[in-house]
């Protein structure tokens, strides 16, 4: 028999249950900040019209989108519909909020009237949208289109672009006077730059304490054509890593650069960098701008260049199954603490003619001497250099193993030169297997003093292998094999 009183009973307490949430308090901030707020382009379709919470109307769009930022609590989320925002404003997040979009071929930013995204605050997300920068002013051409100065920031799946009026597209910067702690902790994502008139992604400080840029992180990032059309200043780059600022603790992983004004992937030789590394990159077809038409004067910067796939001077900079084809006078440049992996580089200085006032080298190192060891290179290839396959020179304790040197065309006759530039080779390893018809010395070291050769030369030239001058230098693990074998 079924007991009225405990069916009563029940059916009360699964009424409290299911009004509990209905007299749950809640605070008045989180009912006045929703946790997601949504932000329409004129364009847009009606039904995204229709469901938004700001309805933008073409005209200064950014006061709608910086009006959701602004009403958000920390942790929520402006979300743009797809169409196109005109902004002639600056926007500046919230901390801990996120601005995304429908992605980069939905949602597109217009930035004119110097308007920018200005990452100021910490822990700021910016997804999944297309930005364009133009007609910069005067005051504010050393920023960039989206411009970070705070921690934490992460930057993911953003194409952009910009003319030649400001700095960057992407710019990573300590400015004391905004942001006065060590910059850090900042990720890149899927991000891009194509075709602009300036640097796809700088990193720079101003000031003189907290130069150190730590902890950035790029992956599936691309620069492409950056200075190709035009450009901000003779210099441009595809990433450049360290400006005025040092950098520690950086990772660049599955990035392109291709097409540049100078070099794809470039570290400036003063600042101090510790703690880098490339891996899986692909650096092609950089140094679009011409030789310089005069030999190298320090005071004339019209004869300055650096037409690298990879610039690294100075630097305790790793690269692991890095990639350089194509690039217009070195591959890879790295010096006093460079360390290179299962690298190759192939065709450095195709697409020039000229190489009176300059030499291309597919692997570079000169000087290369204030670190021990000063570089290291393992199972490394070059294939196919219009130049150099190998310059080292101004060097000592180098360790380079199972070095794979093909078909080279040389300069003056030299497939590979070790010390035969500037006399100074000593203290190193060079395990070297070089093959190739078009010249007549693959392997050629002049003054090397305490070196070790071991390898194999596939050559018909009786001067394949070419030892000039020097002291204590070992090649008897060295041999000598026609190339038809």
């Amino acid at each position: 028999m079924i007991d009225r009183r405990n069916i009563l009973r029940l059916a009360a307490v699964l009424l409290v249950f299911c009004l509990i949430p209905v007299f749950t308090p809640v605070s008045a901030a989180e009912s006045a900040s929703p946790a997601t707020l949504t932000v329409a382009a004129s364009d847009s379709n009606e039904l995204s019209k229709a469901q938004a919470d700001y309805i933008c109307d073409g005209v200064d769009d950014h006061v709608e989108i910086q009006a959701a930022l602004a009403a958000l609590p920390d942790g929520g989320t402006a979300i743009l519909s797809d169409g196109t925002f005109n902004c002639a404003g600056i926007i500046v997040p919230k901390a801990g909020t996120t601005l995304s979009g429908q992605g980069p071929d939905a949602t597109y930013l217009s930035f004119t009237r110097d308007g920018r995204i200005n990452v100021d605050c910490e822990y700021v997300t910016l997804d999944g949208f297309y930005v364009k920068g133009t007609g910069y002013s005067s005051g504010v051409k050393w920023l960039g289109v989206m411009t970070i100065r705070a921690s934490h920031a992460k930057l993911h799946n953003i194409t952009g672009t910009a003319d030649t009026s400001i700095q960057a597209v992407y710019l990573l910067i300590h400015d004391p006077t905004v942001y006065a702690p060590t910059l850090q902790d900042i990720e890149f994502t899927g991000c891009k730059v194509v075709d602009t008139g300036t640097y796809g992604f700088l990193h720079n400080a101003w000031g003189t304490t907290n130069k150190v840029i730590k902890d950035v992180r790029y992956e599936n990032c691309s620069a492409i054509n950056c200075g190709k059309y035009g450009a901000f200043n003779p210099w441009i780059t595809g990433f450049d890593f360290a400006e005025l600022n040092d950098i520690e603790g950086l990772r660049v992983k599955n990035c392109l650069a291709e097409g540049n004004l100078e070099s794809g992937f470039h570290f400036e030789f003063d600042p101090k960098k510790v703690d880098c590394v490339l891996e899986n990159c692909v650096s092609r077809d950089n140094g679009q701008k011409p030789y310089p038409a005069r030999p190298y004067q320090q005071s004339d910067m019209s004869t300055h260049y650096f037409g690298c796939g990879y610039y690294a001077p100075n630097a305790d900079v790793t690269f692991f199954d890095c990639i350089a084809e194509g690039n217009s006078l070195y591959g890879f440049y790295t010096t006093n603490g460079g360390k290179l992996y299962n690298c190759v580089e192939s065709e450095t200085g195709a697409g020039k003619t000229d190489y009176t006032h300059r030499k291309p080298a597919g692997y570079y190192s000169v000087p290369c001497r204030s670190a021990k060891p000063s570089l290291v290179m393992e199972n490394c290839t070059s294939i196919d250099s219009h130049g150099y396959g190998l310059q080292i020179d101004l060097a000592k304790d180098v360790q380079i193993k199972d070095f794979h040197l093909e078909n080279p065309a040389g300069i003056d006759g030299k497939g590979a030169s070790l010390g035969g530039t500037n006399n100074q080779f000593s203290d190193a390893s060079v395990d070297i297997h070089a093959s190739g018809d078009r010249v007549n010395t693959l392997v050629y070291a002049k003054n090397n003093q305490n070196v070790q050769y071991t390898g194999e030369i596939f050559s018909d030239s009786a001067q394949a292998f070419v030892v000039e001058g020097g002291q204590n230098v070992q090649t008897a693990g060295m041999t000598i094999s026609p190339a038809s074998t």
